[in-house]
C-alpha cells in the first residue's frame, strides 16, 4: 500500500486574493451588527472582535487573546479595550496589553502583540482596513463614491451573505450581459438587445466595461474603481412609476468571509433631495425593495450553484473582456503585494 504523502502547492497569488488584498478598506458588516457587547466575525482570513466604546465608536481586534488565544469577543467591554474572559487580560484597541491582573508587571503588560484593525463607519456599514502591518498607527482615509457621501444622494444598504468565493460575486457584477437573460422577467431589466458588442474605457481610478450603442435600457455597463477600497458601480433604468430620481445606481463592494462564503454589500442609490427624497424612500420600502431582493436572489442562486473550480473550466468570449481585465489586474496587485519587502 502506497502511504506516500502528496503535497499540493497552492498558488500564492490565488491564496492572497482568496482572503482579500492587504492595505485596502473592506466593508465587514452593517452598522446594526455592532452594539455595546463585543461580537465575533470571520472576515479577511481572520476572526475579528468588534465593539463600541462609550461614545459609540467602533473598534476591532483579532479575536485572539495574546496570552492563551481565548476569544476576546467573549470578554468584558471596558470602552477602549476588552478584558479577556479567560484570565482578565486587558487588550486596548491599538493591540496593546494594558493590564494582566493575575501577574501585574509581567513582560506581557505594555507590549503590543495583538492585531488591531482601523475601523470606520459610513453609509450604514462598518469598514475595516486590512493592513499588512498588524500595528499600523494610522490608516489612509476611507474614500467612498459620492452616492454614499453626498447629501444630494439617498441610499439603502442591502447586505447578504452568499455561499461561494467573493470573486465569483465580482465576476457576476462585471458581466452586464447576464441582465437581459437571468433577469429578463424583472420590471427594470426586461428590455434591451439580447446581443451586444462591448468596449472597455478607462476612467479615473479604474475602468468601465460597457455595451456599444445601448445605454439606459438594461444593465448596460459596470465600472470598477480603486480609491483605497474596491467598489463597483452600475446603473439600472427606472420607469416613472419608480418615483423621482432618474435611473437607479448600485454601488457594490464584496468581502471574503471564507473561501465558501462572501459578504455582499450593495447600496441602492438615487439622486434626490427634499420632498423627492422622502417620496423615493417611501416608495422603496413599500413597493420596490422586495422586487430588488428578488433580482438579487436570482444572482445568488446562479453563483452559489457554480462549482468551486468553475473558473478553471471556462470558455470565455468577447462579452467576458471585463472579467478578464479585472482578474488580471487583481492578480497583478496580489503579485505586487507578495513582492513587497517585509
Amino acid at each position: 500500500m502506497d502511504t506516500s504523502v502528496i503535497n499540493v502547492q497552492l498558488d500564492p497569488v490565488d491564496a492572497a486574493l482568496e482572503v482579500g488584498l492587504k492595505d485596502l478598506w473592506f466593508p465587514v458588516c452593517p452598522s446594526s451588527f455592532v452594539k455595546n457587547d463585543p461580537i465575533s466575525l470571520r472576515r479577511l482570513g481572520y476572526k475579528i472582535a468588534l465593539w463600541r466604546d462609550q461614545a459609540g465608536q467602533v473598534h476591532a481586534l483579532e479575536d485572539h487573546c495574546p496570552h492563551r488565544g481565548a476569544p476576546l469577543s467573549l470578554g468584558v467591554n471596558l470602552g477602549d479595550r476588552l478584558a479577556c474572559p479567560y484570565h482578565g487580560v486587558e487588550v486596548r484597541c491599538d493591540g496593546t496589553v494594558t493590564r494582566v491582573p493575575g501577574s501585574p508587571g509581567c513582560k506581557l503588560e505594555g507590549s503590543r502583540p495583538a492585531r488591531m484593525f482601523h475601523a470606520a463607519e459610513a453609509a450604514g456599514a462598518i469598514f475595516l482596513y486590512n493592513a499588512s502591518n498588524p500595528i499600523l498607527d494610522e490608516a489612509p482615509p476611507l474614500q467612498l463614491p459620492e452616492e454614499l457621501t453626498s447629501p444630494e444622494w439617498s441610499n439603502f444598504l442591502c447586505y447578504t451573505e452568499w455561499g461561494g468565493d467573493y470573486r465569483y460575486v465580482v465576476d457576476n457584477v462585471m458581466d452586464p450581459m447576464h441582465g437581459v437573460y437571468l433577469h429578463k422577467q424583472s420590471h427594470t431589466m426586461s428590455e434591451g438587445a439580447s446581443e451586444a458588442e462591448f468596449q472597455i474605457r478607462d476612467i479615473p481610478n479604474g475602468f468601465c466595461f460597457e455595451k456599444k450603442g445601448q445605454r439606459g435600457v438594461n444593465f448596460d455597463w459596470t465600472e470598477w474603481m480603486d480609491t483605497g477600497i474596491h467598489v463597483m458601480r452600475l446603473e439600472i433604468p427606472y420607469p416613472k412609476t419608480g418615483g423621482p430620481g432618474g435611473n437607479f445606481t448600485i454601488i457594490g463592494s464584496y468581502t471574503p468571509i471564507s473561501n465558501r462564503t462572501s459578504g455582499v454589500f450593495h447600496w441602492r442609490c438615487r439622486r434626490v433631495t427634499g420632498w423627492q427624497r422622502d417620496t423615493w424612500r417611501f416608495l422603496y420600502k413599500n413597493r420596490l425593495e422586495e422586487r430588488h431582493w428578488n433580482v438579487l436572489e436570482q444572482d445568488r442562486v446562479a453563483v452559489e450553484n457554480m462549482e468551486p473550480d468553475a473558473n478553471k473550466r471556462e470558455h470565455l468570449y468577447a462579452h467576458d473582456m471585463g472579467i478578464v481585465r479585472l482578474r488580471r489586474h487583481l492578480r497583478n496587485l496580489a503579485k505586487a503585494q507578495l513582492d513587497k519587502p517585509v
